[in-house]
């Protein structure tokens, strides 16, 4: 029992009916006694006196923490080393922050497989969907003050935003935009972004989108409500756009001096790393592109290193002060990291991170993949640790796989070679994406092209013209002049790969949602007047011939 509760009990025991008893001489001097002592004890752990047990556990704790990560270096070296061949990662840098200090950073290869300069602590990474903690933390000090609420209505603060069913448009309100249970089919309308649409005509775009699960209820990982809430975070604070409040709340505050947004600034970066795309042959060098994930703001926007990033951990293990310095209020950072859906008994998703439970510790952690960088963060909030990821290789798992493993020696659970189990899975996953975009052994005979050409419309995508090109079809979008090419390939289906055009070349060269199927299919009258067009990603749009 604690002391305080002692003393307390003592006094609210004292009835009349026990005063009697109290006060024989005897037990008088016991009870004074206990209470004396228990004030005593109250007062000193009040006054925070050094000599108290409370007062010592917080450094022992400091100095088990920090020694646990001295001894496993050297397992975690090797781990890291194994896991670069196995997945063969060109360039990793790793950052390990405990008790307010970085007390481990080291790189690990090359920054490019074409330059072959080492990566150091200070090497810029893209760290994708690691951004949208920062934008939830945005959202957090626009509520620190009182620019926007937790529960305002998001049709409210952006009267276009509209989604297909009228109930969830009302009610979808500032904390759903980053809690991944929207309803939306996963990934929703990303392809829109690979095609260079602007924030606008994203943001209008969900407005056609068929709900899959009910709201609230199903975790659905998805990237233009971010993009939204970037928007409305800016509208809050009287900024042009997310990133001008990026810099003077957090990059500027938080002294994160090499970190920047746009890729005209990564690659201007002396010290910068290159994106690779990752194939189970080996990884292929690919250049940098304006597209993605610049275009997305709060969802995945941010170049960094593990310097930088070591600050952002040790304010969010700092419960949002930073060198004495308060960034955001401990009650909306906390909110920030409250589960909104589960994913399973063990991992659910709160506001930019994922919450996993696990016998020694409770873990918050997320990951980013920008096609041709992968990144991860996690945090031990009660035990005082950060871990950061940062890599040039698509993230097929290699980051988390790192980052989950270097977590978990260190809290002391099971050990599971994650390296060894993701690396399967993304070879297995690869395979299975090749078989399905395999040409079949012998395809149905094709229709006359040429009859197919001519206008048609989507409500998502706009106006496309398709047109006859050698002895392939090809459809441009008329919004942002990507064009898909449409092959043969087995009877009315057409495979359907973006051509490196204009700004489109390098997304071309990340081999990603690029790829995809076209069916001419009948209307009602028995034309060929509808081409659905199915992207990597399992999402679907009819266009209907005007």
């Amino acid at each position: 029992m604690e002391p305080f509760t002692a003393a307390l009990l003592v006094i609210s025991r004292v009835t009349p009916q026990s005063a009697a008893e109290i006060s024989k001489p005897k037990v008088y001097r016991r009870v004074l006694v206990v209470f004396l002592s228990s004030l005593i004890i109250v007062v000193a752990l009040t006054l925070n006196l050094p000599n108290t047990a409370k007062a010592a556990e917080p450094s022992n704790t400091k100095a088990t923490m920090e020694g646990r990560v001295q001894e496993l270096i050297p397992d975690i070296e090797a781990y890291v080393v194994n896991g670069m061949k196995g997945f063969d990662i060109p360039g990793v840098a790793i950052g390990i922050v405990a008790n307010d200090r970085l007390v481990y950073a080291k790189g690990f290869g090359v920054r490019s497989k074409s330059n072959r300069l080492p990566v150091d602590t200070r090497t810029i990474f893209q760290i994708g969907s690691n951004a949208k903690a920062f934008l939830a933390v945005t959202e957090a000090i626009m509520v620190d003050r009182g620019k926007l609420r937790w529960d305002d209505r998001v049709v409210d603060l952006y009267p276009e935003f509209q989604l297909k069913d009228p109930w969830v448009t009302r009610e979808f309100r500032v904390f759903d935009l980053l809690a991944q249970r929207s309803g939306l089919p996963p990934l929703v309308n990303d392809i829109l972004v690979m095609l260079d649409y602007k924030e606008a005509a994203l943001i209008r775009s969900l407005r056609y989108v068929e709900p899959v699960s009910s709201f609230r209820t199903t975790f659905a990982y998805t990237n233009i409500t971010h993009l939204l809430a970037s928007r409305i975070v800016a509208t809050a604070a009287g900024a042009p756009d997310w990133n001008v409040v990026l810099q003077k709340e957090l990059l500027y505050p938080l002294n994160m001096k090499d970190s920047t947004y746009t890729a005209e600034a990564i690659e201007a970066a002396a010290n910068h790393a290159n994106g690779h795309r990752w194939t189970p042959e080996g990884t292929v060098e690919v250049p940098f592109t304006r597209i993605f994930p610049y275009s997305l703001a709060g969802t995945g926007d941010i170049n960094s290193n593990v310097e930088d990033m070591a600050r952002w951990v040790r304010m969010q293990l700092d419960n949002g002060s930073f060198d004495g310095r308060r960034i955001v209020s401990s009650e909306n950072l906390a909110y920030t990291r409250m589960p909104k859906v589960a994913l399973n008994d063990k991992l659910s998703y709160a506001l930019g991170w994922y919450n996993y439970l696990t016998p020694n510790g409770n873990i918050l952690w997320h990951d980013g993949d920008a096609l041709s960088f992968g990144s991860f963060v996690g945090l031990v909030p009660d035990k005082n640790i950060g871990i950061i990821i940062l890599t040039n290789e698509t993230n097929v798992e290699a980051p988390n796989s790192l980052g989950l493993w270097i977590v978990d020696r260190i809290l002391g659970n099971a050990k599971h070679d994650l390296v060894a189990e993701n690396l399967k899975n993304a070879k297995a996953t690869f395979e299975a994406t090749a078989k399905r975009f395999a040409k079949p052994a012998n395809p149905r005979p094709f229709p006359p092209l040429a009859p197919l050409t001519g206008n048609f419309v989507n409500s998502s995508l706009g106006k496309a013209v398709l047109t006859l090109e050698d002895d392939a079809l090809v459809i441009e979008v008329q919004a942002t002049g990507a064009k898909f090419k449409l092959v043969p390939w087995d009877g009315d289906i057409f495979m359907a790969t973006l051509m490196a055009t204009g700004q489109f070349g390098p997304i071309v060269d990340l081999d990603y949602m690029t790829k995809g199927f076209a069916q001419f299919q009948m209307d009602k009258d028995g034309k060929l007047n509808l081409l659905r067009l199915s992207t990597a990603d399992g999402q679907a749009y009819e266009f209907r011939r005007e």
